[in-house]
């Protein structure tokens, strides 16, 4: 395997001058403490198994990373082989969460000279990685806190171990199928007066645009809302700030156990979600707690659905209808040590919103985890 830094012109001929379109998010990359555990809890958990690794055994001298994958979710998960270093230094600072929110591009190179040019911080200049299966280009850049975007380009890569630094898993837990798809949405948290600023970063930057805004309170806590997409829809990112209100916010919480802005939460698309929640469940994931008192009147405030409340009731799954139909969704508890990062499973009766009639009883759900923890 080679590494070529910078434009290795050869190699990228014939890809012409044009700005690369952003296609969708290729993986999702934690750092975190132990690869290998945190890639066994999510291959057992959530039925993503691990798929391929890179370490000492393929020429990573620093770190040691394990790929689970289930239909179109890729997660990478990383960690240090070292005691310094800026992946031990991220895990110290932020605990186990998000480094690398990564996008598939139709051109790496092209993709990074745009974001740069339109003042993005360069981290990686593109890079040509090969192997006997062929090449992968990759070019990252800077995001909110410490997160990356990279650009990956692999047209012209034919090998089943997703890189070239990457060698197939001997032996993958394949786990019994629950529903899961693909990436939905990836929610990030932003310091108090930064939305905007991160709103017109990927506007300008990324050439994203603005498709909602919210803003919700409760008794206790407030919050800003809006989400930017790409030109394709498949890359959506709902960006929240905290508001002003009586106590700490989740936001707030999550700002203060993270050490900065990050990605709060990662959506997960779902085919059949009451199968879902009830598999997660049994695998040991927790849900935020939907009062019963929630589905009284359910059909009357959002109109009829195409199904049985019963099953959504008994997994606390949450409901919201927009222009364009309807979605379920539910929270499950943080998924680390730190009260950070969690995820919500999502399933789309053809709404193109996010649960804006659900971010109140989102935010109660929320307040009741915070007040057990004292962080209210």
């Amino acid at each position: 395997m080679t590494a070529i830094t910078a434009l290795n012109q050869e190699r990228l001929e014939g890809k012409g001058n044009n700005e690369a379109q952003l296609l969708d998010i290729d993986y999702v990359e934690f750092y975190v403490g132990n690869a290998f555990q945190a890639a066994h809890f999510y291959a057992s958990t959530f039925g993503l198994p691990t798929v391929a690794r890179a370490g000492l055994e393929t020429g990573a001298k620093d770190r040691v990373s394990f790929l689970t994958r289930l239909n179109e979710i890729r997660m990478i998960f990383t960690s240090s082989l070292r005691p310094d270093g800026a992946i031990a230094e991220h895990v110290r600072l932020h605990g186990d969460s998000v480094k690398d929110i990564a996008f598939c591009v139709s051109g790496a190179a092209q993709s990074f000279e745009s974001a740069v040019r339109r003042g993005a911080r360069p981290v990686m200049e593109p890079t040509v990685y090969e192997d006997e299966d062929g090449r992968v280009v990759k070019a990252t850049i800077a995001a909110f806190g410490d997160t990356v975007h990279s650009f990956i380009e692999r047209d012209a890569y034919r090998g089943d171990a997703f890189f070239p630094q990457y060698r197939k898993h001997p032996n993958p837990l394949f786990p019994v199928s629950n529903g899961l798809l693909a990436f939905d949405h990836i929610a990030i948290s932003v310091e108090a007066g930064k939305l905007d600023r991160w709103v017109d970063f990927y506007g300008e930057v990324l050439g994203f645009h603005q498709s909602h805004q919210e803003a919700v309170s409760t008794e206790y806590s407030a919050m800003n809302s809006k989400v930017v997409q790409n030109s394709t829809g498949q890359i959506v990112f709902p960006i929240v700030e905290p508001a002003s209100g009586k106590r700490k916010s989740q936001i707030d919480e999550y700002l203060s156990f993270h050490c900065g802005p990050g990605a709060q939460h990662i959506a997960l698309l779902s085919s059949d979600i009451v199968k879902t929640v009830r598999t997660l469940r049994n695998n040991g994931i927790e849900f935020l707690y939907t009062p019963d008192t929630y589905y009284d009147g359910l059909e009357e405030r959002i109109g009829k659905l195409e199904e049985d409340i019963q099953p959504l009731r008994e997994q606390n799954i949450l409901v919201d209808r927009d222009g364009s139909g309807y979605l379920k969704q539910v929270f499950t508890k943080p998924l680390q040590s730190r009260p950070t990062v969690f995820m919500e499973i999502i399933a789309r009766e053809g709404a193109r919103g996010f649960g804006g009639g659900n971010i109140k009883a989102l935010f109660d759900a929320m307040e009741r985890e915070q007040a057990l923890r004292e962080n209210l």
